[in-house]
């Protein structure tokens, strides 16, 4: 059979298009809410109450849908949940009312919860260690790309049928991909045109832990006890706000503080998801190069992204200092570059952490530390931003990016995996 030179690279592609069909999804709500809230009569409140929904099912499915995938495995794991999404977010075509609304979106929050512990297991699965970071960079560039092109195509729906037409678009796509993935994916040593050259390089780069499938899980207990989980835990809870404004108010913010009407909010809605593109990147190789030039482990090189990403999170919170609707944009593109920038490094240390059998479950159980920031936040953004405006909203979540910072620096440790490995596996509560 043909060997594919470099199929680890086509494997990270078809995982990105599925964070992209994925984001895609989740952000047609935004891009359409100023036409949605006055066809429904929705105010920002009970609109705020509907970014909660999908939130919260968000936050408690994470550690459930991350105990799936390692049960299930990331093959058939990932496409259930995506096949699940790609029907709801149909669905919510239906809706009459913010209830509505909430319940489907809701819906679809639940299943996009396996999105990124499902990426992160994959990036395991088929890349050594060296280079995670960077396929978690480019994975993560399909959160921003899906929230790039919800904008266009929710006008261009809007400006052909309806909103309606939008939802629909977008849960027929992910359903296509979700059935390219069962198609295509393959763990490595099980992918039959993967080279023998590279897949030594895959496996053989990799930690012990995730090199052999060795039958022993840390339990959800074990994790939840180790002080690396808090030191990766609570700074996600910290950042994840930003990313969840980003992502559901920029578009109801531009058309409230600014008057931008359906085609300006086309025109630019998309460019901090642009930065944010490139903040995934960035923040991918930044690793590794931090390394070589300052002589430092992994887990502190990842620790300088996070730094890096809260120190430029400094711009949008100084948004409400001028009233250009162009300078806030070039701050909003700061802000996605930096929050997109940190994320990944975040989101990656759950791989150098912890072994193949609890990767999913840890990266739940951090993200759902995340979502739950997120839920709360949005329902503080709807409770506040008619009254006190967005501009104090986004001073807030800078300081949310610089704490967590110090917290990294401060719980988390320099160790390996294996060290974390040796001193919990094998105790009484280990499961088998």
């Amino acid at each position: 059979m043909r060997k594919i030179k470099g199929l680890r690279w086509y494997m990270i592609a078809l995982v990105t298009l599925g964070t992209v069909l994925g984001y895609l999804t989740r952000n047609t709500i935004a891009a359409a809410a100023p036409t949605l809230m006055e066809e429904l009569h929705i105010s920002t409140q009970q609109y705020s109450y509907i970014i909660a929904a999908y939130s919260a099912a968000y936050t408690i499915m994470q550690p459930v849908a991350g105990y799936v995938l390692d049960i299930l495995g990331t093959k058939i794991g990932y496409a259930f949940f995506a096949v699940t999404w790609a029907i709801f977010c149909g669905a919510t075509a239906l809706a009459g009312s913010w209830g509505g609304l909430a319940l489907a979106r809701g819906a679809v929050g639940a299943a996009e919860a396996a999105m990124i512990p499902a990426g992160l297991k994959a990036s395991s699965e088929w890349f050594p260690a060296k280079e995670r970071s960077i396929a978690v960079g480019y994975f993560n560039v399909g959160s921003s790309i899906g929230a790039m092109i919800a904008p266009p195509l929710v006008v261009w729906a809007i400006v052909m049928h309806s909103w309606q037409l939008a939802f629909i678009i977008s849960g027929v796509l992910s359903f296509a991909w979700a059935m390219a993935w069962l198609i295509f994916y393959k763990h490595p040593r099980d992918q039959k045109k993967l080279s023998e050259e590279e897949r030594e390089y895959i496996i053989g780069g990799q930690e012990a832990q995730h090199q052999v499938n060795n039958g022993k899980k840390m339990s959800v207990w074990q994790i939840l006890g180790t002080r690396q989980f808090w030191g990766i835990a609570l700074p996600r809870f910290l950042a994840e706000p930003a990313w969840g404004t980003f992502n559901a108010w920029i578009p109801l913010f531009m058309f409230k503080v600014y008057g931008f009407n359906l085609k300006e909010i086309a025109m630019f809605a998309w460019m901090p998801m642009l930065f944010a593109d490139l903040g995934c990147i960035v923040g991918g190789y930044l690793p590794p190069l931090f390394q070589r030039w300052f002589g430092v482990n992994l887990i502190v090189s990842r620790k300088m992204v996070v730094t890096m990403g809260a120190l430029l999170m400094i711009g949008p919170g100084m948004i409400g200092l001028f009233t250009s609707p162009y300078v806030a944009i070039a701050l909003l593109c700061i802000g996605g570059f930096a929050h997109q920038s940190l994320s990944g490094a975040l989101i990656t240390l759950s791989s150098d952490v912890f072994g193949r059998n609890e990767v999913a479950t840890a990266n739940g159980l951090t993200g759902m530390a995340a979502w739950t920031a997120s839920t709360m936040f949005a329902l503080v953004v709807g409770a506040l931003a008619d009254t006190i405006g967005f501009s104090p909203l986004f001073a807030v979540l800078a300081i949310f990016d610089l704490l967590g910072a110090v917290v990294i620096w401060t719980v988390l440790k320099n160790k390996s995996a294996e060290e974390l490995q040796k001193e919990t596996v094998g105790s009484p509560a280990t499961q088998s």
